[in-house]
């Protein structure tokens, strides 16, 4: 088991450092007791990745170190030291290793299918809020599983559910803008959706539960 003081995260700039807390915060909103992942990329990036409760993940990647270069941690216990930060190393707090469930998606192998407006991202899952409100237990799985758009490009066809248009807005990562892109990929079993502020993506063949217990 790796001891405490082994388990820590660097942030350099302070630009990532608030974007680092803004998604750790939206995680929480979500879900108080949000575990999230993080995952070294490359030599000097981060991967933080959290569930959202639509058997979705999301993604943000930040410039910095991490060790050990693959570790779980307490949402609200990164957060609260990444707020009182410096560009010095932080420690991450105990592993939450065995909270965790379900795999990530491959850093690589992804084929770009195109591009989506951001802001038809955004109508769409404002017109699904006001479905889900029709609804006082939340939106119905039905309604998360619909197809509510097909992309068709280079990278072959891939359809978008109402579950992944509701976490990338909950993730606040898609500008409301014509002039924002958000770019749709898929690999064999991942569909993904990268946009300005993160990524959401989610497994296309078996959903496995993205919650923690």
């Amino acid at each position: 088991m790796t001891a405490l003081a082994e388990r820590s995260l660097a942030v350099p700039s302070a630009a990532d450092r608030d974007d680092l807390a803004t998604f750790l915060h939206r995680a929480i909103r979500l879900d108080e007791a949000a575990v999230v992942r993080l995952r070294r990329r490359g030599r000097d990036r981060v991967e933080t990745w959290a569930p959202t409760g639509f058997e979705v993940m999301a993604v943000r990647v930040v410039g910095g170190t991490v060790a050990p270069a693959d570790t779980t941690a307490a949402a609200d216990a990164v957060l609260a030291s990444v707020r009182q930060a410096d560009s010095s190393p932080f420690e991450l707090g105990f592993s939450m290793d065995s909270a965790w469930q379900g795999v990530l998606p491959p850093e690589d192998g992804f084929a770009h299918v195109d591009d989506v407006p951001a802001q038809v991202l955004v109508d769409l899952a404002k017109r699904g809020v006001e479905l889900a409100s029709e609804h006082s237990q939340g939106p119905p799985v039905s309604l998360l599983d619909q197809n509510v758009l097909e992309v068709v490009g280079d990278g072959g066809r891939a359809a978008i559910p109402m579950r992944m248009v509701f976490a990338l807005n909950a993730m606040g990562f898609a500008p409301d803008s014509l002039d924002e892109a958000v770019r749709v990929r898929t690999n064999r079993s991942w569909l993904r959706l990268d946009a300005r502020y993160g990524s959401v993506a989610v497994n296309r063949t078996a959903r496995l539960p993205l919650s923690v217990r």
